[in-house]
């Protein structure tokens, strides 16, 4: 899972075609051909805008967007998801066998590879690698998603080419794993990560030599509040159709513009020469310049990215915060956090924010996953009168004034915080203020810069309630372990939990590490339906909206091939090229 905007990675961090990943996902296809590109020319520089800077350069910890995307430049995987396709093909590692009982996992590594800054690549990497996702003390994100059964996978080497992957129990999507863990490079990394320093390693001011990858890029300059370089890593090991050596540009530079109308004119001035996660309504006023400007753009359809409201229900113990602890006895309530999802009108978030390029949401799986999309949970319909039937079942009430008060006669208020930097979940953050007035609740609407509520969500825990997105690399339900685990490190409502906090925790813990070891995929199917029952009916989160995929490229700019899984137009980032 990538975590996105976090874009589950994700950030967030997104994917889907229904014909074609119904034959991966239910028989998985190793081996697939990779989409079918054109013989570009070597050189130049592609100019990418980051809505905010990285936090990290290190794969291992990386949850936010914009890492997330440099880092995918920079580094390879074993085996990797073809974001056009959504077939798995073969990457560092060239092959691999499974064993009759679908525990074991063999693959045969490419010989003779290097990492950006020259030295060798072999099994070490990788057994190093995977000590280190699966190490708690590291705290990796993608951890969860190596927790089989229960019992972390095993890694073993057989000889310097070959590796093998042991786990508990057979694995449904095991060849899709493996997308989404960069090998790391044991000769850099290994000390840091012995003396226990590993998560000081691979900051954004690190040094260009401190850092190496086996990704098309490496890195060449950060500048602080203004860009980050990357140049070609002259080591890589893929080529073209013509034997001629990937990747096509010489750098790939990454500006950081900190808001989503900036970026617009900074594209439109020729300063970046692709565009992705913009607005309806941008998309409209760019189309009408597109023919002048010498650009084209493109709806892909609904994302797999998923924007929700959630209450802080974390353990506030120890973290100074009483006023928000107080509250918590709203969040908690069901019928509470009920009565706001119904007083919620997603049609008017759709039309208004996302001009109808949108789908309205009643949980995690948007209608762009078709394989995995349960079509009987449907988005409520708004119904304030619903709603106020919900608070006076739980003890609230009104003031002759119409505010709500709860049972100790307390005012209900509170704030939602969103990032600055996405205009389209401020407007959903003010859309839901006025909703939730007609309920009598104060709501306050709280924009910080990225990095400063990411910091509130994942650290000091300083906040009430948020809007956000995730967004997965994948389609497959595996990637949504790390959410919906108790235990999950992207488990946003309720980090660092013990155990499941309530028996509906516990039943999302055993329907996903169950469907994770199923391998029939209409059995998956329907133990996945019931995890999308349970988040509709206890609402861990709020579901909004899902986008539509936006994307936009100057017409100079070679195989330009937008995909709806992320990174949408930088996954062939090797084979762009410009005219």
């Amino acid at each position: 899972m990538r975590p996105i905007a976090f874009s589950r990675t994700a950030a967030a961090v997104c994917v889907l075609l229904a014909a074609a990943a119904l034959s991966v996902l239910a028989q998985p296809a190793q081996n697939a051909s990779p989409a079918q590109q054109a013989i570009g020319k070597r050189g130049g520089t592609l100019t990418v805008a980051l809505r905010s800077e990285p936090k990290t350069l290190n794969p291992a910890l990386a949850t936010d967007q914009s890492s997330q995307d440099v880092i995918y430049c920079m580094n390879a995987d074993l085996i990797h998801i073809n974001r056009l396709s959504q077939r798995t093909e073969p990457d560092l590692a060239e092959s691999w066998t499974v064993s009759r009982d679908g525990k074991a996992y063999t693959l045969h590594l490419r010989r003779g590879l290097r990492f950006s800054d020259g030295q060798p690549f072999t099994a070490d990497d990788v057994v190093f690698s995977f000590r280190v996702y699966l190490d708690d003390k590291v705290g990796s994100p993608q951890r969860d998603l190596l927790i089989i059964g229960g019992k972390p996978l095993s890694v073993q080497k057989i000889d310097s080419y070959t590796v093998r992957f042991v786990l508990s129990q057979p694995y449904a999507a095991a060849e899709r794993l493996f997308d989404g863990f960069p090998i790391l490079p044991r000769h850099l990394l290994e000390r840091a990560y012995r003396s226990g320093d590993f998560s000081k390693s691979w900051t954004v001011s690190s040094a260009p030599s401190q850092l190496a990858g086996m990704g098309p890029f490496r890195l060449a300059e950060y500048v602080p509040g203004q860009r980050i370089v990357l140049d070609r890593n002259p080591y890589y090991w893929k080529r073209d159709g013509a034997g001629q050596q990937l990747p096509y540009l010489d750098k790939l530079v990454f500006l950081f513009v900190p808001s989503e109308d900036a970026q617009v004119i900074r594209f439109l001035s020729g300063d970046t020469d692709v565009l992705s996660r913009f607005s309806s309504e941008n998309y409209s006023v760019l189309k009408a310049q597109a023919a002048v400007k010498r650009f084209h753009l493109d709806d892909l359809g609904p994302s797999l990215e998923y924007n929700f409201l959630f209450f802080n229900l974390n353990d506030l113990r120890g973290k100074n915060l009483p006023q928000i602890a107080e509250k918590q006895s709203w969040f908690r309530d069901l019928p509470f956090r009920q009565a706001v999802s119904q007083a919620i009108d997603r049609t008017a978030i759709v039309r208004l924010v996302y001009q109808g390029r949108a789908a309205a949401l009643a949980a995690q799986v948007t209608p762009g996953n078709k394989l995995w999309l349960d079509p009987a949970i449907q988005p409520p319909v708004q119904s304030i009168d619903r709603a106020r039937q919900l608070l006076k079942s739980a003890g609230f009430s009104w003031r002759s004034d119409g505010s709500l008060v709860d049972s100790r006669g307390k005012s209900v208020e509170f704030s939602i915080l969103t990032s600055s930097s996405n205009a389209q979940r401020t407007k959903i953050a003010t859309l839901i203020q006025s909703d939730l007035s007609a309920l009598g609740m104060n709501v306050h609407v709280v924009s910080l810069d990225f990095g400063a509520m990411v910091d509130r969500l994942l650290n000091s825990f300083d906040y009430e309630a948020a809007i956000m997105g995730l967004a997965d690399g994948d389609a497959d339900p595996n990637t949504e372990m790390n959410v919906w685990l108790s235990s999950g490190g992207m488990h946003i409502w309720h980090l660092n939990e013990t155990g499941p906090a309530n028996p509906w925790e516990s039943d999302l813990d055993h329907l996903m590490n169950q469907q994770l070891v199923t391998l029939d995929y209409a059995k998956r199917r329907r133990l996945y339906d019931q995890v999308q029952q349970i988040v509709a009916r206890q609402l861990p989160i709020i579901c909004l909206a899902s986008p539509d995929v936006l994307v936009g490229a100057k017409d100079r700019v070679g195989n330009f091939s937008p995909a709806i899984l992320e990174p949408y137009v930088l996954w062939n980032v090797d084979r762009i090229y410009g005219h």
